[in-house]
């Protein structure tokens, strides 16, 4: 009989694997700051631009990361079993199904200057969002194989090479930015193609630095992991493809919610739109502890189901749960004491609005302290549920508390109930606690009682 883990142990095991994903997660946020932040130097219209075609890039990216993430809990899984050839096999084909969707994609995003004008943008920015997603676009396969050498590597607990993978990324995104969008240090001014190129670039080295590390690391040399590369493993490919779609499908039902939401508030009127935006980039900021630790427990109670260990898989949740919930509690305080500081950051003083955005992102900061222990909890249960390989059902509950209750509720909170930009983000807080609910009793109910029985 195994000797049961202590919590502290846990603790220790997950912010250890936990930690690093945070950071790498930070990164990665950092990279989508930089690029708004240096293409608004260069122009309005382009920073439209790459926003719209940065977001369009975001949307199909996360559809298709579906299968990136879902190496991650057969990796886990499998290491649990001691199985390490099938290590290789879900990993592989984990790859193989990213770069299919990537290549499939493509010609979405090489034409998609129709496809925005349609939905209602101006054309000058139809034009010039085509132009970087042509460019960006080709990066969209180095993106998918880093998110599934990300998953692999997190399964292997050696999450750190990501963190600095990431931040190296960072550096020479800011370079490039630097030298192709302005035409710095001789290089030609190519505006929005050069952040895209500059994009394209951070990712392929990233790419690099991650295939390097996981083949030729003495700890990892015995998977193989790139050997006879081009063999298709058909039974791994089916597996990796029904967990898979489903988690790529979870991820767009989230972002439909808050895309509706930036929508509606632009309804409402421009300066609560901004602050809206500020209120919300500072939400995703605290999200990415969340996320990270989402992922950490991903692993661990893959660990615990592969090993057949259902009280390591119950601890481990209970840990993982006790953590983030404490994460959210230090984000309510910091929120509801401190708001003017944090979103002042984001605002130049001399801009006569200041004030009123200030005002208007700290109440929407102060509904944000329920968004946390809603988001939060909901996250978490997506987490502890990819670990146990339960991604159909998850779905179906994305599905229904976003876009059935949360959409729907925002908008009669904001509009028909009068409560404006507040009602908005309450109704977030309603889609986002559902989800919670019946995403955490989706979990204890189907794995919880076998943990309680076997302790």
């Amino acid at each position: 009989m195994r000797e049961r883990t202590t919590y502290a142990a846990h603790a220790r095991a997950l912010l250890v694997l936990g930690l690093p994903l945070i950071g790498s997660n930070l990164a990665q946020m950092a990279l989508h700051v930089t690029d708004t932040v240096m293409v608004g130097w260069y122009g309005v219209t382009e920073l439209a631009a790459v926003v719209l075609g940065a977001s369009t890039f975001f949307i199909l990216f996360i559809l298709g990361s579906g299968f990136a993430q879902a190496v991650m809990p057969m990796v886990a899984s499998a290491l649990g079993r001691g199985d390490e050839t099938q290590v290789r096999r879900d990993t592989r084909m984990g790859l193989w199904l990213s770069i299919l969707y990537g290549v499939a994609i493509y010609p979405v995003m090489f034409w998609s200057g129709p496809i925005l004008l349609a939905l209602g943008q101006e054309e000058a920015v139809a034009a010039l969002a085509q132009d970087y997603l042509r460019i960006a676009g080709a990066g969209m396969v180095a993106a998918l194989l880093i998110m599934a050498l990300k998953s692999y590597l997190s399964a292997l607990e050696r999450a750190g090479v990501v963190l600095w993978a990431t931040l190296a990324g960072v550096v020479l995104n800011i370079a490039l930015n630097w030298a192709l969008i302005f035409g710095n240090w001789g290089a030609p001014e190519l505006g929005v193609k050069g952040a895209a190129i500059a994009s394209v670039a951070t990712q392929v080295l990233t790419l690099a630095v991650m295939v390097l590390y996981a083949e030729f690391h003495p700890a990892l040399r015995r998977f193989h992991l790139f050997q006879r590369f081009w063999r298709p493993d058909w039974p791994a490919f089916h597996q990796v493809y029904r967990l898979g779609w489903p988690i790529g499908l979870t991820g767009l039902f989230e972002g439909g919610l808050f895309e509706a939401a930036a929508l509606m508030m632009g309804w409402i009127g421009t300066m609560e739109l901004a602050a809206h935006g500020i209120a919300l980039e500072l939400s995703a900021i605290t999200f990415m502890a969340h996320l990270g630790l989402s992922n950490a427990a991903t692993v661990r109670v893959g660990r615990a189901q592969g090993m057949g260990d259902l009280v390591a898989l119950k601890d481990g949740a209970v840990t993982a749960i006790g953590l983030s919930l404490s994460v959210a509690v230090v984000v309510v305080v910091i929120f509801l004491t401190v708001p003017e500081p944090m979103i002042r950051l984001f605002l130049d003083p001399a801009n006569p609005q200041a004030p009123a955005i200030t005002a208007y992102a700290a109440t929407l900061l102060a509904v944000a302290a329920l968004f946390q222990l809603a988001d939060s909890a909901q996250v978490m249960a997506l987490g502890l549920l990819r670990g146990v390989q339960d991604t159909r059902v998850p779905m179906v509950i994305a599905s229904v508390s976003y876009w059935l209750i949360g959409i729907p509720a925002s908008y009669a909170l904001a509009f028909p109930l009068g409560l404006g930009g507040t009602g908005l983000w309450l109704g977030l807080v309603v889609g986002l606690a559902v989800a919670a609910i019946l995403l955490m009793a989706r979990f204890w109910g189907r794995w919880g009682k076998d943990a309680v029985c076997a302790a």
